[in-house]
Formats: structure tokens, C-alpha cells, sequence
């Protein structure tokens, strides 16, 4: 039988290269959360914005600014809170005396990298302001559009939606996030590593990290991601996955085509950043779930049986056919 020939059709070496660095700098303060980071990055490469949840104090905003450190980009944290409006984020329009006329002064939503912090501890108003900006990477004030430079990536945290003060975020803002990371807790041996750290700590633990990677090395890892090679059969396994959603008797609202999409892009992504030019049904399995978790809807019911939207998509999934 001949030999099946693997080596890459796209030099991904530089992206791999790149990519191993990041990880190395963030490991020198994180401990552990490898499924986190590599989320984290697979979105960075294919453009997309990441939904981080978790109990506090389990290293969410440290990591997102760990990233960005690492990144020889702009970046820009907001602290989203009850009483934050929608012009604190984006940015307004203030009448300028000497010219007589208005001036549009930018909000810290004009950035590479925008660590939105407790994402739902604002009301509606304040989350809807991040739709334009997040689908289309523009803003539009009194009728004037405001585009924003690439890459751009949104990294938005929040606390667990049945906590005190937390406003749920709506379906069509979930949508625009191309994954939801579900942080948990750490285990035992990374406890005590982690307790270990800080008690030989001798200087602030973001001062171990520099910046690696530069604007324009993210921009041509982001155009050689798109070039991974994904065969018709994979795409048709896409498709039979999110389609599978729309028609489970467990879930009261399915995956829509923008949720294709995105498990197309991160899986191209996701072989991109293990060295690969092309795409498996591992890599598809692997980013299926971070995916597709936060936009359905289970039916309350099983919600009440304690049934997570994770639970019922791992089972779509283990009972969808793997084509050959």
C-alpha cells in the first residue's frame, strides 16, 4: 500500500513557532488552564472574540491580560459595572469651542485587544453598544462610521449567570462571541504549584512576561490560518453537527449558519496553531463544544434535571457519523 504523504502543503513553521512562544510566556504565571490558552489563541488566529466564564479568582483576567502582554499591540481594559453607559465604552461626540463644531473623542473600544472585565455585571444598554463593533470592527456615532484597526479581539470574562448582580447576556450578543470557555477549578498538584509561586514570589508576576509577538506576525499568522485546507467531507461534517442542534428534542433553541461558520474558522485555526496544514475531525471535535455551548438554548426542563448545553452537544456529537 503506498505511503500516505503528510508534510505540509503551507509553511506553518514561523506560525508555529510563534504560537509555542506565546504559551511559553504566559506558563511562566499561569499554571495549568492549557485548554483556556489554546482556546484563547486559536481565536486570536481566526479572528474571533472569546467569552471566558468562571468563579472569580480562577486566573480569567489574568490570563487575557497575560495574552495581551505578550502581544506588541494596543490594548485596552474596561471594567464593566451597573452603571456604565454606552458612551463610556465607544467613545462621544463633545462640541470643540474654538472650531465650532463637534469632535468625536474615541472610547477604549478603539484597540487591538479590549479586555471587557464582568461582562454581564452591566445592563442591556451597555452590552448592546458592543454589537456593531464586534460583528462589522466598526462603531457608528451620529451618523458618522469610526472603523477599527486589526487584529481585533474581544476578550470578555464573566461571572456564572446565577451569581448576585449579573445581567444575562442575550442570545444575539452570545452569537457574536466565537467561543465560551468554561473555566473550572484547578486541581490539587496545580494548587499547591500555584500557592508555591506566589510564596517565592520576589516581583509582580506580569513583569516575568514580554512581548513576542508583533502586529504584523499576527496579521500574516490570521491570512495563512485561512489557507488550512478543510476536504468537502469535513465541511459536511460541520454541517451535520450544528444542523443536529435544530432538531434535539433536549434544546429549545439550536445553532444558527453564524455558528458553521465560526466552528469552521476555529478548527482551521486549531490545526494551525498543532503545525498542521489541514483540518481533522479531531480538530473539529476538539472546539465543537466552546463553540456551539452558548448559542442554545436548553429546553427548561432538562435545565431543571441539571443537563448542561455541553452535555447534550458531546452527545450530538458522539452520535454524528465521522466521515472516512
Amino acid at each position: 500500500m503506498e505511503e500516505l504523504e503528510f508534510t505540509n502543503r503551507i509553511d506553518l513553521t514561523e506560525l508555529h513557532e510563534g504560537i509555542n512562544t506565546i504559551k511559553q510566556e504566559i506558563s511562566k504565571v499561569i499554571v495549568g488552564q492549557k485548554n483556556m490558552v489554546n482556546l484563547l489563541l486559536t481565536a486570536l488566529l481566526c479572528e474571533g472574540h472569546v467569552l471566558i466564564e468562571g468563579v472569580p479568582g480562577v486566573a480569567k483576567t489574568v490570563t487575557a491580560k497575560l495574552l495581551a502582554k505578550t502581544l506588541s499591540i494596543g490594548y485596552q481594559r474596561i471594567q464593566f459595572t451597573p452603571d456604565l453607559m454606552p458612551s463610556d465604552v465607544l467613545g462621544t461626540s463633545i462640541f470643540d469651542l474654538k472650531k465650532s463644531e463637534f469632535e468625536f473623542k474615541k472610547g477604549p473600544i478603539f484597540s487591538n485587544l479590549i479586555l471587557i472585565d464582568e461582562i454581564n455585571r452591566a445592563p442591556a444598554k451597555t452590552q448592546a453598544a458592543l454589537f456593531e463593533v464586534m460583528e462589522e470592527q466598526q462603531i457608528t456615532i451620529d451618523g458618522h462610521q469610526f472603523s477599527l484597526d486589526s487584529p481585533y479581539m474581544v476578550v470578555a470574562t464573566q461571572n456564572p449567570v446565577d451569581q448576585e448582580g449579573t445581567y444575562r447576556l442575550p442570545e444575539a450578543q452570545l452569537d457574536r462571541f466565537l467561543f465560551k470557555i468554561t473555566v473550572d477549578y484547578p486541581n490539587l498538584m496545580d494548587e499547591v504549584e500555584i500557592i508555591n509561586r506566589e510564596h517565592l514570589a520576589t516581583q509582580p508576576k506580569l513583569d516575568f512576561v514580554t512581548a513576542s509577538i508583533t502586529k504584523e506576525q499576527i496579521l500574516a499568522y490570521q491570512q495563512l490560518t485561512k489557507q488550512v485546507i478543510v476536504e468537502p467531507n469535513l465541511i459536511k461534517y460541520i454541517a451535520d453537527i450544528v444542523v443536529s442542534t435544530r432538531s434535539n428534542s433536549f434544546l429549545y433553541l439550536g445553532a444558527s449558519p453564524r455558528a458553521s461558520i465560526a466552528l469552521l474558522k476555529a478548527s482551521k485555526a486549531f490545526a494551525a496553531i498543532n503545525g498542521r496544514d489541514f483540518v481533522t475531525p479531531e480538530d473539529i471535535k476538539q472546539v465543537a463544544i466552546p463553540v456551539l455551548q452558548h448559542r442554545v438554548i436548553v429546553t427548561p426542563e432538562r435545565e431543571m434535571e441539571g443537563i448542561t448545553a455541553a452535555q447534550i452537544i458531546n452527545d450530538s456529537i458522539q452520535s454524528t457519523e465521522i466521515p472516512s
